[in-house]
């Protein structure tokens, strides 16, 4: 069984050394596609670059409630923000899922696609979204899937119902819960997607050996067929480094996914 493998980059559009780096690990490594942050405001112009510098770079929306500010005006989505009318984070959102409209989550994410068809000029050819959010409840999985199911596009897979797979997307709040209700997010007929998900090249994980034995592990997967593993690629800059606490690894991982091991043992191994 020949395995295919999609290397997803997230946050595209980020910060202009994300852009970068993700174009960098495409044109000289080996990231096959990313999905765009439509709310941060350099994601159109980057856009366009990357239209023109990668045309053989997948490009998704990267659905956003977890950083930065709405497109849409805060009193249309007014349990998602807080009173800076910035998004909430992950953790205050959790505590407010029960009062989460999902309504207002449906017109954000329609705003984020919207603005990424105008400056793109085509559908998203997938979706996934920012810290995952997504996939914290059956009802947000939903959202996700009747958006894809419009566009007529993929989405990331979700999350296996084992628990070392289910906190790569998930704050721990919602792991035993959502292992619980794993059939709830499958047992509807998906959008397109890959067989498996792997968000381990991350943190700790983000390793040439563990990008290495990630490979091994799909070439001897008697199971499944395709693959996508998540990165975070980046070349530093002076915004990064203050947005995020994921920034200094992201440039270690655009050094692996350029590292010349890494698309040698992909040869080696038959992986497409």
């Amino acid at each position: 069984m020949a395995k295919r493998l999609i290397i997803n980059a997230d946050d595209y559009g980020h910060t202009p050394g994300t852009c970068l780096g993700i174009r960098e690990a495409h044109l000289e490594g080996i990231v096959s596609s990313t999905t765009a942050m439509m709310n941060r405001p350099l994601a159109p112009a980057e856009l366009t670059i990357a239209a023109r510098a990668c045309p053989n770079l997948g490009v998704g929306v990267h659905l956003v409630v977890t950083t930065g500010k709405p497109l849409l005006p805060v009193e249309k989505v007014s349990t998602l923000v807080d009173g800076n009318g910035e998004f909430l984070t992950p953790a205050n959102l959790v505590e407010k899922l029960e009062v989460v409209d999902l309504d207002q989550v449906w017109a954000e994410w329609n705003a984020q696609v919207e603005k990424f068809v105008r400056h793109y000029g085509k559908n998203p050819d997938h979706l996934d979204s920012h810290h995952h959010f997504s996939y914290y409840t059956p009802e947000l999985f939903n959202r996700m899937t009747k958006l894809a199911a419009q566009l007529k596009c993929g989405i990331r897979r979700p999350y296996q119902p084992i628990k070392e797979e289910t906190v790569v997307y998930l704050p721990k709040e919602l792991v035993e819960i959502a292992v619980s209700k794993y059939g709830d997010f499958t047992s509807r007929e998906l959008p397109p997607t890959t067989n498996r998900f792997i968000g381990s090249f991350f943190r700790e994980g983000a390793t040439l050996e563990h990008m290495l034995e990630i490979f091994e592990e799909i070439a001897s997967d008697l199971d499944h067929e395709t693959f996508e593993i998540m990165c975070h690629p980046a070349k530093m800059d002076h915004e990064l480094g203050k947005r995020s606490d994921y920034s200094t690894k992201r440039v270690t991982e655009l050094s692996i996914l350029q590292h010349p091991d890494a698309r040698k043992k992909l040869d080696e191994l038959g992986i497409q």
